[in-house]
């Protein structure tokens, strides 16, 4: 394979200004640059492995869930919705089937809710200026949520229709 001509490798570099991007500086920042595989920099990266990992990472979810109660009016709504939902669920007699379906959208709308308010989250940190990017970001993800509330709304008016019918 040495013998192999290295494309451009007869030209002279290529000049660029500092704030261009040039693809060889990541190796130049990456500890022992070209002797470390990525999955051996991803696991120094992330710390822990196996049991440890899962232990921590469950931790982080925790502090997601309660960040996301403390912070955001939307969440909390949607999570006591849900658990009033859930509670009942227990006691109306649905088959089997309906209840998994309306369990699934449960947790579809709290799991919508939680990126909902993560995005949020992510764009004010970037910036609370307004930018008509920023409102499309936060629009949309309200839209996500307005579609899984809906679903939510329509699926349980579906499941109460079989009880009368």
């Amino acid at each position: 394979m040495s013998d192999l001509k290295q494309p451009n490798s007869d030209k002279q570099p290529i000049s660029r200004s500092p704030n261009q991007h040039n693809h060889h500086d990541h190796a130049a920042h990456t500890p022992d640059a070209g002797t470390e595989t990525a999955e051996s920099f991803a696991v120094n990266a992330k710390g822990k492995t196996g049991f440890g990992r899962i232990v921590k990472a469950a931790g982080y979810s925790a502090d997601g869930f309660m960040a996301a109660y403390k912070n955001e009016a939307a969440f909390r709504q949607a999570f006591w919705l849900n658990l009033v939902l859930l509670i009942a669920l227990v006691f109306i007699p649905l088959t089997i089937t309906i209840k998994m379906i309306l369990l699934i959208a449960s947790f579809l709308s709290i799991i919508v809710e939680l990126f909902n308010t993560g995005l949020e989250a992510s764009i004010d940190h970037t910036s609370t200026a307004q930018h008509p990017l920023a409102k499309i970001g936060k629009d949309v993800g309200s839209a996500a949520q307005f579609l899984a509330l809906t679903l939510l709304f329509v699926l349980w008016l579906m499941a109460l229709s079989t009880l009368l019918f």
